[in-house]
């Protein structure tokens, strides 16, 4: 008759796949949250900053002349545009208020709207995100550098 030995639990083996798997949740987790702010970031841009700043984030034409009231066409999100020369917190602070001080000179005329009333912050921070994922790495990377210095500043 054999003896039936029983096989000695390894709690480090135990401990090491429940971290495993812990840490894949929250991975899947932070990539399905960064997916979902970028869907909604999509559609708020669509159905109110595309009116203006084009579907494909492409702009008015000739964004750079002044129209006879003095102020300037709608500027491109995309890479051709200067929205990447800013840092997140410039761009939250011109979605949400406008073209007002501190994001603008004191009288400067912009159809720039303030979206405070229509948009929360969730939805100003999934359009940046939007905006942002339509960029090349490199610009991206820029823009990632820009954000750093101006935190820096702010400590």
């Amino acid at each position: 008759m054999f003896l039936k030995t029983k096989k000695r639990q390894h709690p480090f083996l135990h401990m090491t796949l429940f971290c495993i798997v812990l840490i894949a949740s929250f991975i899947m987790h932070a990539k399905a949250t960064a997916n979902d702010q970028l869907k909604r970031g999509e559609l708020v841009y669509q159905r109110f900053c595309s009116l203006c700043h084009g579907a494909k984030l492409e702009g008015q034409e000739n964004w750079r002349i002044r129209k006879p009231d003095g102020k300037l066409p709608a500027p491109p999100h995309d890479e051709t545009g200067h929205t990447w020369h800013h840092a997140d917190e410039l761009l939250f602070g011109i979605t949400k208020k406008g073209m007002v001080p501190p994001y603008a000179p004191p009288d400067y005329k912009s159809d720039m709207p303030a979206w405070e009333g229509t948009l929360n912050d969730n939805d100003i921070r999934a359009v940046i995100a939007y905006i942002k994922s339509r960029w090349p790495e490199e610009t991206r990377k820029i823009q990632a550098d820009i954000n750093n210095e101006a935190l820096q500043r702010r400590r």
